[in-house]
């Protein structure tokens, strides 16, 4: 930070507090936001008595976004600026494709006491984004108006632009009534704002433009088309809150839109007659959440629209009141109080596994029973201890609760469930037993999620919890690829090494036109190219440079996959070479990614799969659910299971598991022109065998083989005109499916090879 311009600011905004409004200040330099990502000389920060916000004119945003974007915003409290609690927010013109771009402009509009006003201007290509970012003094919100120009001479066509608000820590509440979809359209919201919060701030984004939405809200977006020489404007807000309460965010909604409200008010006391922890009342619209305001030392109070809702009061660890029907009318106020809420009830679990009594990892999840409607009291996801193993300690509201007990399920294991009843201030002591289905390690093969967050960025599970994630779904080895950062490495390592399970370092080198997890790179090492300037070369010697065995591709054909954005001409560099692996990755669509590795094994080159979850958050994105085996005799150690997937000894799965008895992935099987083979595998899957796929040279699906039971021995004959490659696709009952490298076939008209392997 730089302290002579943070102890300006501070100064600027504890003389103006003094007066009806703190005088709004702008400054140029490293952020004061403590934690802020804009250190750079040329960086703005602006600030009034409520909020402070940075512009990366000069330091580089996040994901390979281009300069000029917001990176930092917090709330004043009590004179202080807090922490910053943003990855960035910024106006994207077509989903996450913001470049190709070479120009910026900045202007500082006015900067008076009363206001500040900064415009930046940049290019999309052809195309222009001048954003306005004004403040007012004594405003708690950041008013945002951005011009989308065509200065091109083709069209755009159906581009999705729009305001963006992505957090690096805390929770989401998504545009009411559209629930937690990662992508869906506005039909049915009952608001146009999404909010980021905790229990001590609160950020929303005001959007009234929007007709869909990404990633839970955090991308707001029109779909439109900008003809040559067009413009388009967009308006919206960003609103700062310092506290977890929702009801400074629904008067600034009413307000903008002009609606006329009534008050809600009352007290919540629990069964000792005392002001619950962290008490709550639960806003209802048309049967979706709304809003919620907190009762400070009981007491409430919430404007809300005139019209018809639903409430309930809550609190950490208490049961729910029932729901209250309510109809609010203008200038009115309504009163709401409750009493005899019931707090919370322990659960002591400890988890073994069946036979030989040893203390089991496992990921435990709220099927029934009440689930915190609201993140900061409570999660609905646990996991077992890192130490002692197998055992959690669940404080739970009180009632009838059935959960999912997951250690290694569909993979090793069955899913299970337990069932519990607690009381109010009963403790229960459970043990569960957990059979093994499935030993993968007996015959050298190890998995791991290759794609895994922490709490960089958007990522918001903390170094541990994604040990304990990992572990509970009875992975092998520990992982960690955070966008642009290595922070957690060291944290990695030594929780890793508590249970002796091997960690491989990663990084998500992350340019908009393409990411990539390098592994296993040196530990704690620094990335030194641009992701948002620098070639594709450039950042693939960098990988090199961290000393990565593998170079995988991941996501290819999503908005920031390398494959899409070079079709689309869009990756500075365009083609190059390098890259080990393609990733099949459990939140797209796959079927590009594997009929491109059909397509280059159909050439001859020898670019093999990995696989990933991409979780950000393992308390609510299931850790491990499609994963990557690979075969390593010997020691199981980070550079052994990588040089095993470079070598194409390993299969992507969700589930199934595959033993080649003879012609292991990745290997080449020499055969006379006219000698038939005959493929020998032991597949099994816990959840039940549906099919096998025998694919070859073209992507044509050579055998189908119909599958039952548990276990299968198959037996898939070669013959004489199958000659460059061959791989094996495993569905179980799920649905679920297992892809595998190729076994290479070199068919030798002079020689006398007869099945002989060669690495």
């Amino acid at each position: 930070m730089n302290h002579r311009l943070s102890g300006l600011l501070l100064a600027g905004l504890l003389a103006g507090a003094s007066g009806a409004h703190a005088d709004v200040s702008i400054t140029r330099g490293a952020t004061a936001i403590p934690d802020g990502e804009a250190q750079a000389d040329e960086d703005l920060t602006i600030a009034n008595d409520r909020l402070a916000f940075a512009i990366a004119t000069q330091s580089r945003p996040p994901w390979g976004v281009p300069r000029g974007a917001l990176v930092d915003l917090a709330a004043v409290k009590d004179g202080e600026i807090d922490l910053d609690r943003i990855a960035f927010a910024d106006f994207i013109p077509n989903n996450w494709s913001a470049w190709p771009n070479d120009g910026k402009e900045v202007e500082v509009v006015e900067d008076t006491s009363e206001r500040a006003v900064v415009r930046i201007r940049r290019n999309w290509a052809d195309a222009w984004v001048t954003t306005t970012y004004t403040l007012d003094a004594g405003s708690d919100r950041i008013h945002l108006h951005t011009e989308l120009e065509n200065a091109g001479e083709e069209p755009l066509e159906a581009i999705r632009s729009g305001f963006t608000l992505w957090p690096d820590t805390g929770y989401l509440f998504g545009v009411p009534g559209l629930g937690d979809a990662k992508e869906t359209t506005a039909e049915n919201a009952r608001s146009d704002r999404m909010v980021a919060y905790d229990r001590d701030w609160a950020f929303a984004l005001h959007a009234p433009y929007f007709d869909r939405v990404n990633y839970q809200g955090q991308d707001m977006y029109l779909e439109h088309d900008l003809a040559p020489g067009e413009s388009r404007t967009f308006e919206g807000w960003l609103q700062v809150v310092p506290d977890g309460d929702l009801a400074a965010v629904v008067a600034a909604e009413a307000e903008r839109r002009g609606e006329a409200t009534g008050r809600l008010s009352g007290s919540l006391r629990n069964d000792q007659g005392e002001a619950p922890s962290d008490g709550l009342v639960m806003i209802e619209k048309d049967g979706h959440p709304y809003a919620w305001t907190l009762a400070e030392e009981g007491q409430y109070a919430i404007d809300l629209p005139e019209g018809e809702y639903s409430a309930y009061a809550t609190g950490l660890g208490h049961a729910s009141s029932e729901p209250v029907s309510l109809s609010i009318a203008a200038g009115d106020t309504e009163t709401l109080d409750v009493d005899g809420l019931q707090g919370p009830g322990t659960l002591n679990l400890e988890v073994r596994e069946a036979g030989s009594d040893t203390p089991r990892d496992a990921r435990l999840v709220i099927l029934e029973g009440q689930q915190p409607p609201v993140e900061f009291l409570g999660k609905q996801t646990f996991f077992t201890e890192l130490e002692p193993a197998g055992q959690a300690r669940l404080e739970l509201a009180p009632g009838d609760y059935r959960l999912g007990v997951n250690a290694g399920a569909g993979f090793t294991a069955k899913a299970q469930e337990l069932e519990v009843s607690l009381a109010s201030g009963e403790t229960v002591d459970e043990s569960f037993v957990i059979e093994r289905l499935a030993e993968p390690n007996d015959q050298d093969w190890y998995g791991g999620d290759l794609h895994h967050h922490a709490n960089v960025l958007e990522g918001t599970t903390p170094p541990e919890m994604v040990v304990r994630a990992q572990l509970a779904t009875d992975l092998d080895l520990t992982f960690v690829s955070d966008h642009d950062s290595t922070v957690n490495h060291a944290e990695f390592q030594a929780l890793s090494e508590r249970r002796g399970v091997p960690f491989i370092p990663s990084i998500e080198i992350s340019p908009s036109w393409g990411h990539q997890n390098p592994f296993p790179i040196d530990l704690g090492a620094e990335l030194e190219v641009d992701p948002g300037t620098d070639s594709v070369q450039d950042v693939l010697a960098e990988a090199r440079r961290l000393n990565a065995e593998v170079i995988p591709l991941n996501h290819p054909f999503n908005d920031y996959g390398y494959l899409r954005n070079l079709a689309g001409d869009s990756v500075p560099g365009g083609f190059a070479t390098g890259f080990d692996l393609l990733e099949i990755n459990a939140e797209v669509d796959n079927e590009p990614t594997v009929a491109t590795a059909h397509n280059l094994w159909d050439v001859g080159t020898r670019v093999y799969f990995t696989a990933g979850t991409d979780t950000h958050d393992a308390w609510n994105d299931l850790t491990g659910r499609i994963r990557m085996m690979a075969r390593v005799p010997g020691e199981l150690t980070p550079r052994a299971f990588a040089r095993a997937l470079k070598n194409g000894h390993g299969y992507a799965t969700q589930g199934p598991l595959l033993y080649p008895r003879n012609g292991l992935f990745g290997d080449t099987l020499r055969l006379t022109e006219d000698e038939a083979y005959t493929w020998r595998l032991d597949v099994e899957a816990v959840d039940g065998l549906a099919e096998a796929r025998l694919i070859g040279s073209g992507g044509e699906v050579l055998q189908t083989v119909a599958l039952e039971g548990r276990q299968a021995e198959l037996a898939l004959d070669l013959e004489t005109g199958v000659e460059g490659w061959v791989a094996l696709e495993v569905d179980d009952q799920d649905g679920d499916t297992a892809w595998s490298n190729p076994l290479w076939i070199v068919r030798d008209s002079a020689g006398a090879y007869t099945a002989a392997l060669d690495d």
